[in-house]
């Protein structure tokens, strides 16, 4: 017999959150966690004295993204970690067209490829 509450509460684990805090000297710290409520307290009572944000108190929770698979929240997690504060932003905000232009690449060998396809 299938047992909708056992899959709910599987399903409930399985959640994960990447989540953007702002400390206190306005730095954006970016995380993953399966419990916000949790690691927001954690965060904020210096659970660990050597953590980034131990030093940036208070900290507040701005944005969060939910997950049901584990590797997508963690490979978004590091995906996000490098990100510019404005792409951040822009992401938090919602501005896809922002962000769409923020990740446009600007290197040499780009703007190469964009001048050279008009000269064919």
């Amino acid at each position: 017999m299938y047992d909708k509450t056992l899959h709910y509460v599987l399903f409930l684990m399985r959640r994960l959150f990447v989540y953007i805090l702002e400390c206190e000297d306005k730095s954006y710290y970016v995380g993953v966690t399966n419990n916000l409520k949790r690691r927001l307290q954690e965060h904020n009572t210096k659970m660990n004295a050597n953590a980034y944000t131990a030093v940036r108190l208070p900290v507040r929770l701005l944005h969060f993204t939910t997950f049901d698979d584990p590797r997508k929240a963690i490979a978004f997690e590091k995906r996000l970690k490098k990100w510019t504060r404005e792409k951040k932003e822009a992401y938090m905000a919602g501005d896809w067209e922002k962000l769409k232009s923020l990740s446009a690449c600007r290197n040499a060998t780009a703007s190469f490829r964009r001048s050279s396809k008009g000269s064919e």
